[in-house]
């Protein structure tokens, strides 16, 4: 299958490496010039526990040398959704499936701007990841992924791209209810991001700080409240339970929204925390934990 990364930094890098080592014909595209150069001449490298693992992706800063592909998995920040997509046009055939494995909210409609609703598959994954340098990131966490269509019916190639995800050594399911995937993934990170990124720690002291815990479960309950407004149901307490597992799942991860911060770059806080605030807010309901966590990390974002 002929793949393409939208979207080359850890997490990105992290399913194209595999991919790759699975046989793929993967191309990572991104605007990071020295980490395209990196891979093109001496791989990909992915830090695992106890060892490291070398990947041969291709790597590209031009989507026209790459031209159509089977499969494109976005991986670029939410707010670059729409930008990525229409910069990268030159991947996307009519026979293309676009398949998002991003935070945040929003990001399907952004996609739905570029191509058909019926080539668009969501996806979440537990998996965590980050950048060290230009070709080299390391595998914080590992998790299931879960699959579904937007709007198509077609199993038989659903299951196909799910085959591969499971042959590159992501644990994948295909799932029907694509709604509950988007919102069940927005929670997650609702519980997880901003906190991690306020108190500048890894995932795993969310559950060793009790403050860190009750912050948590507060931002979560607040999302599962809105979730509901909004059709999608889920039981409060089993969504804590599911998050804090996460957490723990990827204790040694340093989330993307503390990488962000760390770095100096733009959040994805205004569609993971920020549309918990602005959704919560079409149904009158109260969300202050998540808005509390918005401003902290707006902030944050303008600090010099």
């Amino acid at each position: 299958m002929k793949i393409a990364i939208i979207g080359a930094g850890a997490m990105g890098s992290l399913y194209g490496g595999y991919l790759a080592r699975a046989g793929e014909e993967v191309y990572l595209v991104d605007i990071w010039q020295e980490h395209v150069d990196e891979v093109n001449s001496s791989g990909l490298v992915i830090e695992e526990k106890d060892l490291e693992v070398r990947a041969h992706p291709r790597a590209a800063t031009d989507p026209m040398k790459v031209g159509h592909v089977d499969l494109a998995i976005v991986f670029v920040k939410s707010f670059l959704t729409g930008t990525a997509l229409e910069k990268n046009a030159a991947l996307l055939g009519p026979d293309t499936v676009v398949m998002s494995l991003q935070n945040g909210y929003g990001n399907i409609e952004r996609i739905a701007e570029h191509i058909k609703r019926s080539s668009i598959i969501a996806g979440t994954t537990s998996h965590g990841a980050s950048m060290r340098s230009p070709g080299r990131v390391k595998h914080a966490g590992g998790g299931d992924t879960h699959i579904g269509w937007v709007a198509n019916e077609d199993e038989d190639r659903i299951n196909g791209i799910a085959e591969t995800l499971r042959r590159a050594g992501f644990v994948t399911a295909v799932e029907k209810n694509v709604m509950e995937l988007i919102w069940s993934k927005l929670i997650i990170n609702v519980g997880i991001n901003a906190l991690t990124a306020v108190l500048k720690v890894k995932n795993r002291e969310l559950l060793r700080i009790d403050e860190a815990r009750e912050l948590l479960r507060m931002a979560v309950l607040e999302a599962v409240e809105v979730a509901a407004a909004e059709g999608v149901r889920f039981d409060g307490e089993e969504m804590v339970d599911k998050v804090m597992g996460v957490a723990f799942a990827t204790g040694d991860n340093t989330s993307s929204m503390l990488q962000d911060i760390l770095n100096r770059r733009k959040t994805e806080i205004d569609t993971i925390n920020g549309a918990i605030v602005e959704e919560g807010g079409k149904h009158h309901l109260e969300t202050t934990v998540n808005c509390v966590l918005t401003n902290l990390v707006r902030a944050m974002e303008k600090m010099e």
